[in-house]
């Protein structure tokens, strides 16, 4: 080519660069200018995978969101990352890709084996979020985020669609394992933590399910009634301070309808809320086949149509050639989308090489796993000498669950079994015991369909003889019984024996160990509260486990051994009687309604029902045990807004402790909490006599923890304000009066 030629056709290609915007190099306004109407309405709508059908929905509610559609719209995609939730919808000629979503809250999800592939794919199960919030720890919570996201990059995926962090107002709930707190402080520091860690690795979040997505009965259409003032304190509160701190790059709408409207057709919730008070800036996306009328959804906000059906496509395209839909807000949703878009790593063009360190993160996940156990009783059991002889009771020891079902399900290469952790560790199992668990847990799983992300068969508990008791405590004064729950995604729990109680059997099985064997100590791997009144009396130390991950068994026995001293505390408060829970009345649906749940308990929900109402908990919220002990003095105030403790380790252990602040605030209104959380942190690990100094701000960036809701907004009262330094909601160690 010769030397005019080359200038005439780099002019060429500088002008077609010019006239042809693309991602990465053009502003989302030019591409959404240069979109055809078709290619906006199919932004707006994902690629309809075949990867899961929609939830049930509510007596009397007719979800439109499976309908089918017609011509070429019927056309079902392909995930390109087997496995992920959705796909979005890609314009090459504008360099817009098909950018891919993948659940979830404790790790990656995808498919570990592919067609015509001999690689796998597996990721790493991480604890699940209770157990995170019971660390009371922002940077593990970071530190595990970013390695959830490093896996999330690595394995092709752009937005991660987590964290979940729903208010735990029941536990009966049967996501409470993914989400974190019931009260909104710590859900919101939790999540703002865990968002910052997977976006440090380049990959974006879907914070959920925005708002009050607070159970799973009739999910889809369920209509919560809920006070001005407890969906600002309670319910989005701890969205605020996530969504302010740490800006994830998407935020999905809950299915639910609240006060009579879908959360994803509420414009005063997605726009007035989300975008014009709090500022947030990135796009919202429906939870999966969450849909009523997508018209609505478009004006309310909610920009992205998951995962997309063709009858979606059908309307929308009609409502523009009809102008029920405005170009304008079309352009607005399209555009939203594209910002988000550019930022990630399909967007920006980066290759993926499948390669995550699962063995790193491995270690990460055991070590993390132990900051949240929490260490409920103990006489002195625990920790365990080393190399001692243990008679292991219970399935969920010997099949030990690290995570639920659901979009919360990880395909993990491997789990690990507390029977194999205290193998590891030294510790030798009586073997005809625990020859008989294994049989049994291996025949009845013969005869159950595989384990996939949305059923997790679990064996029925062996029934253990009295010759096979009275065998295992001739061999052995220490008896380890393990008590599990499975829970997941689509279903909640009940006030059942077996499940939020103890059944018959369990109870035998405690009743019997604890007459045969001399030392008792109970494990608890659940996700969610079962009721414990009574086990104090046949055990000498319960340690809640949660749901661990992958590496449950060994991270347990670190427990169990004292290699690590326990010092998680509850994120949620442990009632005597279920009866106690103040929304145990209106739970599911309210008495009398039909798709309706009312809540009336307002804001007393947790620990601010059980402290201004004076009704005792078995386990208060914040309440943990430890190897060692610690000492509270001089707390004082720093300025206006810091407060300061000195801990000091006054055991014979290393160890941590979780300091809490809680206040009495002079009330704008009626019927409030006494007390409420308003700050924590937790000391670095203390050595014996060891002191810290813990300084602890009032005030947050997001918000202010002094405010409450009125009906002018947010306001700080002035007047007297007690704080109390506490070890739990009802452990007040140390208190100060300040005026304000």
């Amino acid at each position: 080519m010769t030397m005019k030629g080359k200038i005439l056709f780099a002019g060429l290609m500088i002008m077609t660069c010019a006239c042809t915007p693309k991602l990465g190099t053009s502003t989302a306004n030019r591409l959404v200018k240069a979109m055809t109407v078709e290619e906006k309405v199919r932004t707006v709508v994902g690629t309809f995978t075949d990867v899961a059908t929609p939830p049930p929905v509510a007596p009397g509610v007719h979800n439109r969101a499976d309908y089918p559609g017609s011509g070429e719209n019927t056309a079902v995609s392909r995930n390109q990352v087997p496995g992920a939730a959705g796909d979005g919808y890609a314009v090459p000629r504008l360099g817009i890709p098909a950018i891919v979503y993948a659940d979830g809250p404790a790790g990656l999800r995808i498919d570990p084996r592919r067609e015509g592939d001999e690689n796998t794919y597996f990721c790493t199960a991480f604890p699940t979020g209770t157990l995170l919030a019971s660390a009371w720890d922002p940077a593990i919570v970071e530190e595990v985020g970013a390695a959830i996201g490093d896996e999330v990059r690595r394995y092709g995926v752009d937005v991660l669609l987590a964290p979940g962090m729903n208010l735990q107002r029941n536990p009966l709930t049967g996501r409470n394992f993914e989400y974190y707190s019931e009260d909104p402080l710590v859900a919101g520091i939790t999540a703002a933590s865990y968002i910052k860690g997977v976006q440090s690795q380049g990959v974006g979040t879907s914070i959920k399910h925005f708002a009050a997505n607070n159970q799973e009965l009739y999910r889809n259409g369920i209509d919560e009634k809920i006070s001005n003032r407890a969906l600002r304190e309670l319910y989005l509160r701890g969205f605020e301070l996530a969504i302010k701190e740490s800006a994830p790059w998407t935020v999905m709408s809950s299915y639910n309808k609240i006060n009579g409207v879908y959360a994803s057709e509420n414009e005063w919730l997605l726009n007035d809320v989300l975008r014009e008070e709090w500022g947030y800036e990135g796009f919202v996306m429906s939870d999966w086949f969450g849909a009523d009328d997508p018209v609505a959804q478009m004006k309310a906000g909610n920009d992205l149509l998951m995962p997309g059906t063709p009858n979606q496509i059908d309307e929308l395209m009609e409502a523009v050639e009809t102008g029920v839909l405005p170009m304008e807000v079309l352009d607005r949703n399209v555009k939203r989308i594209l910002e988000v878009m550019a930022q990630t790593p399909r967007g920006k063009g980066l290759s993926y090489a499948n390669d995550p360190d699962l063995e790193a993160h491995a270690v990460i996940s055991r070590r993390i796993a132990t900051e949240g156990m929490v260490l409920l009783r103990n006489n002195g059991a625990l920790p365990l000498k080393a190399g001692r002889k243990v008679a292991l009771f219970g399935n969920y020891a010997y099949d030990t669950q690290p995570g639920g079902s659901g979009s919360g399900y990880v395909n993990r290469a491997y789990k690990v079994t507390l029977d194999k952790g205290l193998e590891a560790a030294g510790f030798t199992l009586v073997p005809e015991l625990a020859d008989a668990y294994r049989s049994h847990i291996a025949f009845e799983k013969s005869q159950m369909p595989e384990e996939y992300f949305w059923v997790v068969p679990t064996a029925s508990e062996m029934v253990v003889t009295d010759a096979a008791i009275r065998s295992a405590a001739a061999q052995t004064p220490l008896a380890v019984v393990t008590l599990g729950r499975m829970a997941g995604e689509g279903g909640d729990r009940t006030a059942t024996e077996g499940d939020y109680f103890l059944d018959k059997q369990e109870w035998q099985l405690l009743e019997r160990v604890r007459r045969s064997f001399k030392e008792v100590v109970v494990v608890l791997n659940t996700g969610a509260p079962v009721e414990l009144t009574g086990v104090d009396k046949l055990s000498d130390a319960i340690l809640l486990a949660w749901l661990p991950g992958q590496e449950a068994g060994h991270a347990i026995t670190d427990i169990l051994s004292g290699a690590v001293n326990p010092s998680g505390k509850l994120p949620v408060s442990l009632a005597v009687k279920y009866e106690d829970i103040p929304s145990s009345k209106n739970f599911g649906v309210s008495e009398g309604e039909i798709n309706v749940v009312r809540y009336q308990e307002d804001l007393m929900v947790g620990y601010r029902y059980f402290t201004t109402a004076g009704v005792r908990t078995l386990y208060p919220f914040g309440f943990g045990l430890s190897y060692t002990s610690f000492e509270y003095a001089d707390f004082h105030a720093e300025g206006a807004d810091t407060l300061s403790v000195t801990v000091r380790n006054s055991g014979a252990v290393p160890g941590r402790e979780v300091v809490q602040i809680y206040v009495e605030k002079p009330a704008l209104s009626q019927d409030r909490p006494v007390r409420e959380l308003c700050a924590f942190a937790k000391t670095p690990v203390l050595q014996p006599g060891e002191s810290v100094e813990v300084k602890i701000p009032l005030r947050r960036p997001s918000i202010d923890p002094l405010a409450q809701w009125t009906d002018d907004g947010w306001a700080v009262a002035s007047g007297t304000y007690r704080f109390h330094a506490a070890s739990s909601a009802e452990d007040i160690k140390l208190s100060l009066t300040l005026e304000r």
